[in-house]
């Protein structure tokens, strides 16, 4: 965190503030050593106080902070002098994009309304700080926001450098380290939080930037809120839902969950209709009502009672109010006691979103009708907006679970059926799918309702149940698609249909039933990946599957696919992980297309570049022609959603980049200079040679002993960061091992090990081989939109980790005879690599790629600190004297976590 000419003045006046009113906090509680010692230029070096440890982790998430803020400051400036056109990725620079491809106005206006973005929410176990410190930090940085107005006098600016110090004292007062695991309704408190208090501010801000850009960049017409249909925006979670490999998530849970999103849904729009009642004080004496609001308004009063007379009793002269307070009043929640309740008075209240939308709608228009589209634009708007995204269930919530899951439960029903061969998930694929058919065909359950199979099979129907109840009750806006991870056949994907069937979660449809919910495959490893478009061709044409389709869809299908990149890439590193991706969506899409299916890909991205992350334009960009097909799906997980999302400017920046690239890649047409049939056919080749590498080492004699050694997995396997166990199940071997703690660990010790490993094997093999060939890619590593991605993510990965922390770490290895060839393979392939994409960008690294390289010289000596801290305790803790000691090892597990958080601060990532 020293000082640095490559550091923008203001980003380092925020930081010299921001660690001057750090260290007068520590001052002022007389820690005069912590206050000394914190990481900044001639500061003193931390003595054996383990305390400076939590200390710098703070100053970590305040450099994070002051660079967030810079970030917003500099594009706000931008855009003030050279207009919105000014940042790359965003509207203004979209939709000129879009306008120079030839794409008219009135083209594109009435495509908008087509795209559709849905971030989901994820609480895998990456986010390493607690949820009360993420309000604190969010409360902080909106003190550094304040602080930002010149307007403020000596005095005031002194109140808020006081407001500031108290709250880093109280930040510094808060435990940061989970003591136990979160309950998974604590994960999905902090998922509420951003979905109810961030996202709806952020809404208002997407759609005027998407206006002003319209009209800076020239287009025909205006677009407004009120008459153009602007491009969608909704969420999902996967809190409370996702079952795979975590036992905590009972159909219980999945019901309590339900039920808080939406209460919280109702009570959103419950806060939002009472200020807008307050607005609305039109008198019918200055604006006349229309027929159509008097006619809704006599309507809605008569079907209300006694509370549709009072609404009119209390406001007789201000129409657009009493139309309020009745809307308020349909609402089927109630906030009269001390408690908000849900309720379901079917006569009285509102049964769906779309029922309200539409009265808001009328709302509106009445306002328009009577020349105040002002008032309709700034005040019923925003509602109508919030109510289209959040709609009463805040954030539809996916189910996932495993396919060998499903597999036992099908187990436990035959054996519960008395069915003497009931080894369902022994049999071949050719017997299982005969089986399928047949039971498919029938409307027989196996089993009674009341019955008890099995955990697994209980599990299940559990589940399937508490979807039916509340589809029966709501409809299905509130529940997403039925994921099944690890699909490695077409049926791990009928096996679905089959206990759906069982549990009452489908409805009799033209030609024999259908699930009242979509199935969707997720295909994780690369093996699973290459196998895709067999079994997606299988599933697609299975008459279950075209039954089920034509029930959601009509007569235009559409079927989600989920990629993973976590799995695939921890199966064969990045390139062959990318590459397979990529790959696997050209065969589908092809597939769905001579099926006359479109298909909607779901991303399974992660917070780190080892698990799909990257920046956002470059990724859409880096996608197959047609696989985002203007409606995009991806996860936002764990840390990523803290970062991206913790303001609304940030998140509507954040947002605004994923809206506007979908549609530049969906609707702008691409024409690439590339030989793509030539490139991709070395691309197929570097991928297998780079596999071929990385298994190699993950096979080399000893290799689970040095990873288990050379990095902090031990610590983190004991921590309590999230309620997802780290193991799918209980077995200790690499395959069961989710990929969030692989990654996690190896970028705790500086390696991002799937993040590069293989690449510079596979270059420089076709370097010496083919160097024609070699040029050839190089030369059009920026020009190729997916090749650019993954040498840029290489890159990326390869700048954060750092030798010579590797090989501290890897003199944690206590078999020289493990280590020393071991290491010797990652130093190698780390210098090969680095060699390799510096003959590729022209030049070293740390100047071709300069931002990357500053903002981690920032951070880099201090971390060393932190590192070396690291090291010393995970060889105390590893002891066997200190195992035996129960106090001594809890401290210094305790220590060992801090110094995980701390360095998650310091890196901006965990897993």
């Amino acid at each position: 965190m020293q000082d640095s000419k490559e550091t923008p003045d203001k980003l380092q006046r925020d930081l010299d503030y921001l660690m001057d009113c750090l260290a007068e906090m520590f001052s002022g509680l007389q820690e005069k050593e912590l206050s000394a010692c914190l990481p900044r230029a001639d500061s003193l070096t931390p003595g054996v106080d383990c305390r400076f440890v939590r200390a710098w982790s703070i100053a970590f998430q305040l450099l994070s902070m002051a660079e967030e803020n810079f970030a917003v400051q500099s594009r706000r400036a931008l855009e003030t002098e050279q207009g919105l056109v000014a940042e790359p990725g965003l509207w203004g620079r979209v939709l000129e994009q879009i306008k120079e491809s030839g794409v008219t106005a009135e083209e594109l206006a009435a495509r908008l309304g087509q795209i559709r973005v849905e971030p989901v929410l994820t609480a895998h176990p990456t986010e390493a700080k607690r949820a009360s410190v993420l309000r604190h930090l969010h409360e902080l940085y909106l003190l550094l926001v304040k602080r930002e107005n010149t307007v403020w006098t000596p005095a005031e600016k002194d109140d808020i450098r006081d407001d500031i110090v108290a709250m880093l004292e109280r930040l510094w007062r808060t435990g940061e380290i989970h003591l136990e695991k979160p309950h998974v309704l604590n994960e999905l408190a902090s998922m509420i939080y951003h979905l109810r208090e961030i996202f709806p501010k952020a809404i208002p801000i997407l759609d005027k930037r998407i206006c002003r850009a319209w009209s800076e960049a020239g287009l025909a017409g205006a677009i407004s809120p009120i008459s153009t249909a602007l491009p969608r925006i909704s969420f999902s979670t996967w809190v409370g839902g996702d079952r795979d490999g975590h036992p905590l998530v009972t159909p219980e849970v999945t019901e309590a969950t339900l039920k808080e999103l939406r209460l919280n849904a109702l009570m959103l729009i419950h806060g939002q209709l009472t200020t807008l009642g307050s607005r609305l004080s039109l008198s019918r004496r200055l604006i006349h009502p229309s027929a159509d609001l008097q006619r809704r308004l006599d309507q809605l009063a008569a079907r209300s009672g006694p509370a549709g007379s009072e609404a009119l009793r209390r406001n007789p002269e201000e129409p657009w109010r009493q139309m309020v307070n009745l809307i308020k009043a349909r609402l089927p929640v109630d906030v009269t006691g001390e408690e908000e309740i849900l309720c379901g008075d079917m006569g009285t209240r509102y049964c769906h979103s779309d029922e309200l939308a539409h009265d808001l709608q009328l709302l509106r228009d009445s306002l328009v009708a009577a020349g105040a589209s002002r008032l309709a634009l700034a005040d019923v708007v925003p509602v109508l907006r919030t109510v289209e995204v959040f709609g009463f269930h805040l954030a539809s919530l996916d189910i996932r679970q495993n396919s060998s899951y499903h597999d036992k439960a099908v187990d436990q029903l035959l054996a519960a059926a008395g069915i003497s061969d009931h080894r369902f998930s022994r049999w071949s694929e050719e017997k299982r799918l005969a089986f399928l058919d047949q039971e498919l065909a029938s409307p027989r359950p196996f089993v009674r309702a009341d019955a008890k199979p099995g955990p697994e099979a209980e599990g299940v129907l559990g589940c399937f149940r508490v979807l039916a109840a509340h589809i029966a009750l709501y409809g299905t806006d509130a529940i997403g698609p039925l994921i099944v991870s690890m699909t490695r056949s077409v049926s791990d994907l009928l096996v679905v249909y089959l206990l759906a069937r069982e549990a009452g979660l489908t409805a009799a449809g033209e030609g024999g039933a259908v699930c009242l919910l979509p199935v969707v495959p997720l295909f994780e490893t690369i093996d699973d990946l290459r196998g895709s478009s067999a079994i997606l061709e299988a599933f697609l044409v299975h008459p279950a599957t075209r039954r089920t389709l034509a029930h959601l869809h009509g007569d235009q299908p559409v079927q989600q696919v989920m990629v993973g990149y976590s799995d695939s890439n921890k199966d064969g590193g990045i390139l062959a992980s990318l590459w397979s991706l990529y790959r696997g969506q050209e065969a589908m899409l092809e597939t769905a297309r001579r099926l006359g299916v479109r298909l909607r890909f779901f991303h399974g991205r992660g917070g780190t570049i080892s698990r799909g992350a990257g920046p956002t334009s470059r990724f859409l960009r880096g996608l197959p022609e047609g696989s985002a097909g203007g409606d995009l799906r991806l996860t936002e997980q764990g840390e990523v959603i803290s970062q991206k999302y913790s303001n609304p400017l940030n998140a509507a920046y954040n947002l605004e980049l994923l809206l506007a690239g979908t549609t530049v890649v969906t609707q702008s047409p691409r024409h690439p200079a590339v030989p793509k049939e030539r490139l991709e056919s070395l691309m197929d080749r570097l991928a297998q040679r780079s596999r071929f590498a990385y298994e190699q080492l993950l096979a080399e004699p000893g290799f689970i002993e040095f990873f288990r050694q050379a990095t902090p997995i031990d610590a983190i396997e004991c921590s309590s960061i999230g309620s997802r166990p780290a193991r799918r199940s209980r077995s200790a071997t690499l395959a069961d091992l989710r990929a969030i703690p692989w990654v996690f660990s190896w970028s705790q010790a500086r390696y991002f090990l799937s993040g590069w490993y293989g690449v510079g094997f596979a270059l420089e093999e076709l370097l010496n081989e083919d160097e024609r060939s070699f040029r050839e890619l190089a030369g059009h590593s920026q020009s190729w939109t997916a090749l650019h991605y993954i040498i840029s993510n290489t890159a990326t990965s390869i700048a954060t980790a750092n030798l010579q922390i590797m090989q501290a770490y890897a003199g944690l290895v206590l078999d020289q005879t493990v280590r020393d060839p071991i290491f010797a393979l990652l130093k190698g392939e780390y210098l090969r690599t680095t060699r390799i994409l510096e003959e590729i960008y022209g030049g070293a690294l740390a100047e071709r790629r300069a931002s990357v390289y500053t903002s981690l010289a920032r951070r880099e000596e201090p971390l060393k600190v932190l590192h070396d801290r690291q090291i010393d305790l995970l060889r105390q803790w590893r002891r066997p004297e200190t195992q035996q000691n129960r106090a001594q090892c809890e401290e210094l597990l305790f220590r060992l976590l801090e110094t995980i958080n701390a360095i998650a601060a310091g890196l901006g990532t965990t897993g």
